[in-house]
């Protein structure tokens, strides 16, 4: 039996903060419905990192997941660029 489809996103960790927790920040330009400028918007993620592999500026896959605390269900996949 297949696993239901999980969301992933990919974006930059802003914050190391937490022990085992990164927070994930995901930009995207949306189209203004009236002016038609693109605006940047940010999303930011909690996600899980077992083994605080993580540094701030690290590109990363994070992937959707069951509650794992009160505001933490995305887990960490793979880091695909380190900061430099």
């Amino acid at each position: 039996m297949d696993r239901n489809f999980r969301k992933e996103r990919i974006g930059v960790v802003s914050s190391i903060k937490m022990d085992k927790s990164i927070v994930v920040t995901i930009q995207r330009k949306v189209k203004h419905p009236l002016y038609g400028k693109f605006v940047n918007q940010s999303k930011r993620f909690i996600a899980h990192d077992e083994k605080n592999t993580c540094g701030e500026g690290d590109l990363v896959k994070i992937m959707e997941t069951r509650p794992l605390s009160k505001n933490k269900n995305w887990r960490l996949v793979e880091i695909i660029e380190r900061a430099k």
